[in-house]
């Protein structure tokens, strides 16, 4: 089973269960990973459709990939908590100030044009400004769950507008992905993040 976030209201899970309480009441662990990862994949198909010059990598896109990918499944979607979440020895942002660190970030976001013009730039800066931000919105967490795959979702669309593929992660174990996540979160250490950005970006070979 994998680790649980730490809750102060444990209603959110079912009974004994790593897993969060759903519109259809499905208990079974498998079940609803493998409709996450449809709705995912459906997901990717829609918003790489409507991905444009005129689109904006600010928060209520980012929001929005949470909630039109998983409403159908969770009353939550798309919603910031506002309590205190925790996994292992990590602690994410107090509930309390979610709101307002998002708000932060996302104005940081503002000032870099929302990372739209690297599509010449050097991939070696790309990476960097990508992992800051990747571990500014991890540190984050901003929702109740599902933040990882909303996360990579969100950077996918940003780097497929400066002509790259979706980032590769197939290089590294998960362990290393989430070592890297933990050092984001508890050391503020980007550094891991940088290195597997870089390794992953691949530009879209013209046809």
């Amino acid at each position: 089973m994998k680790l649980k976030y730490q809750l102060k209201d444990n209603n959110f899970y079912y009974t004994n269960t790593d897993i969060s309480k759903n519109k259809f009441d499905i208990q079974d662990s498998q079940i609803i990973h493998d409709i996450e990862q449809e709705l995912l994949i459906k997901s990717y198909e829609i918003f790489l459709d409507e991905l444009d010059e005129n689109t904006l990598f600010d928060e209520n896109y980012f929001k929005n990939l949470h909630k039109r990918t998983f409403a159908s499944l969770y009353d939550w979607a798309g919603v910031y908590r506002d309590f205190n979440m925790a996994k292992g020895e990590s602690r994410f942002c107090q509930g309390a100030f979610v709101e307002s660190s998002s708000k932060k970030i996302f104005e940081k976001l503002k000032e870099d044009n929302y990372l739209k013009d690297f599509e010449n730039r050097p991939k070696e800066e790309f990476a960097k400004k990508l992992a800051y931000y990747k571990c500014e919105l991890n540190a984050l967490h901003p929702f109740y769950e599902l933040n990882g795959r909303i996360t990579r979702m969100f950077f996918d669309m940003i780097v497929i507008f400066n002509g790259y593929k979706p980032i590769d992660y197939s290089t590294i174990t998960p362990k290393q992905y989430i070592d890297c996540a933990i050092d984001c979160v508890q050391y503020a250490d980007k550094s891991g993040f940088e290195k597997i950005i870089l390794n992953g970006l691949h530009k879209i070979k013209p046809n």
